[in-house]
């Protein structure tokens, strides 16, 4: 049975519509992330599980009991938000504690939790200071130290990382990671960053417009999507989006994308994509992400289906770790992932692998996966 389950949800503010019949369950002390650009609900639908935004119609439930009318206090939630909201005049043990003195809670237990917590996220130290003493990563963690004393049976996080800085924002990834393994409570969290979500969650619903576009592990968005926007969306850099023909010979089913100079690129379809045969002579978007599309001797040598083509490299980026390097075909820009070591430079026409195995296609009409 699933631990949160948001059945048919939907949330208006008079005529307009932002959530749009939400359908998400996740198990007990699992991940999710709820990702999609500014805009997209992933924060109302947050504070709809929270309680702070009520639901126009659908279901909210915790364990198979409903919430969508209890009020926040009694969902067993904590939050932490975007902004700390840390209270400036307190110092972190005082904001920590500050949720149990509400409720009256015994000052030796206060006492215990604010120690198990401030051992736990590495602030024992700071204890006796006001927030204005403390980073950003500090306050973050005293956020989640109020949040982690209650003990609830889900933690909600608001886009927690948005303010800190691009090396701040890894550390305390990891850290989160760190927290939901040990503590193994069920984490609902909102980003619009993919490569969080991607590292943080054991389950991601993407949302665009108010609509979920996908839902699955990272490992299923990342190499499955369901159409052109999550294919877009999730990846960095983006995956390749490419229009194509499809053909079939004697050989079997192709995909011709075209060259800048007129020539074609042929590309055989890997088995298992029968469904393509319904576009036979149709132009189709052929998806391919950067590090499917490599050197030669950086090839996937476990892949079935590989093919090589020409391709006049335009620009080359090295990357530390990586070398992207920007062709065309199909009429745009095609990035493609090499070794760090590859030779090659821009004007040089460079003959790259292509892995098969990880292409996708859709319809250019609907935007939705064809196989």
């Amino acid at each position: 049975m699933s631990f949160l389950k948001i059945s048919h949800l939907r949330k208006s503010y008079g005529a307009l519509e932002i959530l749009k019949d939400i359908n998400i369950e996740i198990e007990e002390g699992g991940f999710l992330v709820l990702v999609g650009p500014s805009g997209c609900g992933k924060s109302t639908l947050l504070n709809t599980i929270a309680g702070l935004e009520p639901i126009t119609s659908g279901e909210i439930a915790i364990k198979g009991r409903s919430i969508a009318g209890l009020p926040p206090s009694q969902r067993d939630i904590a939050m932490v938000f975007q902004s700390y909201a840390l209270y400036p005049n307190m110092t972190v043990a005082g904001n920590i504690a500050f949720g149990m003195e509400i409720r009256k809670v015994p000052k030796d237990v206060r006492e215990k939790a604010i120690k198990e917590v401030s051992d736990i996220l590495q602030i024992g130290h700071l204890l006796d200071r006001k927030p204005s003493q403390l980073s950003g990563g500090q306050r973050q963690r005293v956020a989640m130290g109020r949040a982690l004393v209650r003990n609830p049976q889900v933690f909600l996080f608001d886009e927690p990382l948005s303010n800190l800085d691009a090396k701040l924002r890894v550390d305390m990834r990891t850290e989160i990671k760190r927290l939901h393994q040990r503590l193994k409570t069920t984490i609902v969290y909102v980003t619009h960053d993919q490569i969080e979500a991607m590292t943080l969650a054991t389950k991601i619903a993407v949302l665009k417009d108010g609509v979920l576009q996908q839902f699955g592990s990272p490992a299923e968005i990342y190499n499955n999507p369901a159409n052109m926007f999550v294919a877009d969306f999730m990846g960095s850099p983006a995956m390749n989006l490419l229009s194509a023909t499809v053909e079939k010979d004697a050989a079997g089913l192709s995909v011709s994308l075209a060259r800048p100079n007129g020539a074609l690129v042929k590309l055989p379809v890997a088995a298992g994509q029968e469904r393509l045969e319904s576009h036979l002579g149709r132009q189709i978007v052929f998806g391919i992400r950067p590090e499917a599309l490599t050197d030669i001797e950086g090839a996937d040598r476990n892949a079935r289906t590989i093919a090589e083509g020409d391709c006049l490299i335009e620009v080359v980026e090295p990357a530390g770790a990586d070398t992207f390097a920007v062709t065309r075909l199909g009429g745009k820009e095609v990035v493609a992932r090499l070794r760090a070591d590859a030779r090659i430079h821009a004007g040089q026409t460079a003959r790259l692998a292509f892995n098969l195995d990880k292409a996708v296609y859709f319809d250019p009409q609907s935007q939705q996966r064809i196989a």
